[in-house]
């Protein structure tokens, strides 16, 4: 992509469309000087269903007039707005300009709203139905894209509806991961566990933590072998909020479950990311969208009065 990211493309548009313009002046001026030859009753020659003669008649006033009036618009229009490659033009509009300023106004309509709800603790916003209506619009463009529109997520996108949370389901904690992201990062670690045995026996012991089905001999030879995991998920593989390393006794499978899916893992290694939302959301919206996120794995606690 970056053979179009280059200065030549923004001179190549501009050229392109300068070139353009000339040629449709050039035109003009060419069919207006350009003499065709006629007969005496000011005719071409050229017949069709035996009467229908063509006349050689001069391009009518308000056509050209048009025609060069089109031209000078187009002129005027490259001075102010974008057009000529990179030229922003004397007025410097961009549609991502037009867009900023246009959020930015609807921000400031709402503010009054979200400044209610901001003041109230999450587990108070929670219970709120007209917060929790804001929120729900607020998931659906916002999250519903990864997550699901029912928040369940999929494969390699969290389920957001029940109590398993990577790094932490605390309101703050989720309030967190909107404002500054998150990146989980499961590196390689085949070297570090062993020969290709060693890996599917490391396998079987994660399966072993869930009590999930597994080979037990496997999981008894897999254990030793585990120590090379528990930096990040413990010994007792119930993984770390503070890296984001994932609970590896509770039966969730973010990124498939079976022996296959771990060795995989665990030869490749896996990387995720969560893109940050305060750019594009306001300390209000992120406090509302927390709350009702908050409120989707704690709906007994939401829903009491």
């Amino acid at each position: 992509m970056s053979d179009f990211t280059g200065n030549f493309w923004h001179l190549f548009v501009a050229g392109i469309t300068v070139v353009g313009m000339i040629a449709c002046l050039i035109l003009l001026w060419f069919s207006g000087k350009t003499k065709a030859m006629t007969a005496n009753d000011n005719t071409t020659g050229h017949v069709w269903d035996g009467d229908l003669r063509e006349m050689n008649n001069p391009l009518p006033r308000w056509w050209v007039g048009l025609f060069i009036i089109t031209v000078v618009f187009s002129l005027v229009y490259l001075a102010f707005y974008p057009g000529l490659g990179n030229f922003a033009g004397k007025f410097g509009w961009s549609s991502q300009g037009q867009y900023d300023t246009e959020v930015a106004k609807a921000n400031e309509q709402v503010a009054p709203l979200y400044a209610k709800f901001q003041g109230m603790p999450p587990e108070d916003v929670a219970k709120d139905p007209q917060a929790m209506a804001i929120g729900d619009r607020l998931f659906m463009n916002n999250c519903a894209q990864c997550h699901g529109s029912d928040a369940r997520g999929s494969k390699s996108f969290p389920n957001l509806a029940d109590a398993d949370w990577l790094w932490g389901g605390t309101p703050d904690k989720i309030k967190e991961t909107l404002v500054q992201g998150r990146n989980g990062v499961m590196p390689p670690m085949a070297a570090a566990v062993g020969s290709p045995e060693d890996v599917r026996n490391v396998a079987h012991y994660v399966l072993s933590l869930s009590g999930s089905p597994h080979d037990s001999l496997r999981a008894s030879l897999g254990k030793s072998k585990f120590g090379a995991c528990a930096a990040c998920h413990g010994m007792d593989g119930k993984g770390n909020h503070a890296m984001g390393a994932p609970n590896l006794t509770d039966d969730v499978w973010l990124h498939g479950w079976g022996e296959n899916a771990i060795v995989n893992m665990i030869n490749n290694g896996k990387n995720n990311q969560m893109p940050a939302q305060a750019a594009k959301l306001t300390e209000g919206q992120i406090h509302v969208l927390a709350s009702y996120v908050w409120g989707l794995s704690n709906v007994k606690a939401a829903t009491a009065q």
